[in-house]
């Protein structure tokens, strides 16, 4: 392990994780902050306040940054790549602030619906993993908007999105389809996620909007505890979507392995869907690619 080399940092909407980082990538030391939303106008305070004893210590390094810190609300707004794209045209399409802090770009494309999509903060998540993808490969980064890549030869061709974390929550906070559950048992919700799974494996071809009453109807019937809708639900949406994927990205899914980067947690539940819909995953901690991918596009710039 070398001494400090450069500061990396996720930017996201609610937080901020900033990285003290050796030549390799190493996290010597951490810091965390508020997000985007609540940085706005004040992006240059916060980062100085939260990186002054490093600067004292290590000298001005250079920063990458990526997130929502480049977002129309961010610090400054960065550019879209146009897919297909490499980590250099990602690197070289970075915005400047002050000499020294470089914000990546989010990444656009057509996607396979005819529509035009975008991403931003995931790209630096994707640029964290080439290195371990087969030459044509499928990731898929669920969250809030969960990210379908086609990753070929190094090369981002192309993507799509799905709101399923969005959705998720829409319905749970304001709908009576699958209220948030209060103080429900964890065992008795991972079943009710496995049947939702279960459920969309036993009829793929069903809309999913056909099926999402089904998380009222079976509590009413006394077939599902009430505290549990709200896993079923999770399990409804999270497999429809994986079904869908897979429809729409056929020949992505040769040989029929996923890589999924994320929050763990949400990876898991990804990988039971896939699993049971036939599929082999690779999970990455999603912290962990996005700082591997601020260290390419440190080492590309350097």
């Amino acid at each position: 392990m070398g001494g400090a080399r450069f500061i990396a940092g996720d930017w996201g909407t609610t937080h901020l994780r900033l990285f003290l980082c050796d030549g390799e990538g190493t996290a010597l030391d951490q810091r965390n902050g508020p997000g985007a939303a609540e940085s706005t106008g004040r992006f240059a305070t916060v980062f100085a306040s939260l990186t002054a004893d490093w600067d004292s210590e290590h000298g001005p390094l250079p920063v990458t940054l990526c997130g929502m810190v480049g977002s129309s609300f961010g610090w400054v707004q960065a550019p879209y790549v146009p897919c297909p794209a490499r980590s250099q045209q990602i690197a070289a399409a970075c915005t400047t602030i002050e000499g020294r802090i470089y914000v990546l770009p989010g990444l656009s494309c057509q996607n396979r619906f005819g529509a035009p999509d975008v991403l931003r903060g995931e790209e630096t998540q994707l640029l964290g993993v080439l290195g371990r993808l087969e030459p044509r490969q499928l990731v898929c980064l669920p969250g809030t908007h969960t990210k379908w890549a086609v990753v070929e030869e190094g090369e981002i061709r192309d993507f799509f999105t799905a709101p399923t974390g969005e959705l998720f929550a829409v319905l749970r906070e304001h709908s009576v389809l699958a209220r948030p559950p209060q103080g429900g048992d964890a065992a008795i919700e991972a079943q009710a996620f496995n049947r939702g799974v279960a459920s969309v494996v036993a009829q793929p071809d069903a809309q999913i909007l056909h099926r999402l009453f089904e998380c009222r109807s079976r509590t009413l019937s006394g077939d599902l505890p009430a505290t549990a809708a709200a896993a079923y639900l999770s399990g409804l949406l999270i497999a429809s979507d994986v079904h869908g994927a897979r429809r729409a990205l056929a020949r992505a899914f040769v040989p029929g392995t996923v890589v999924l980067v994320g929050a763990p947690r949400l990876t898991q539940l990804y990988a039971s869907a896939c699993a049971a819909l036939g599929l082999h995953t690779d999970q990455v901690d999603g912290a962990t690619a996005s700082l591997a991918g601020l260290t390419e596009i440190y080492h590309r710039l350097s």
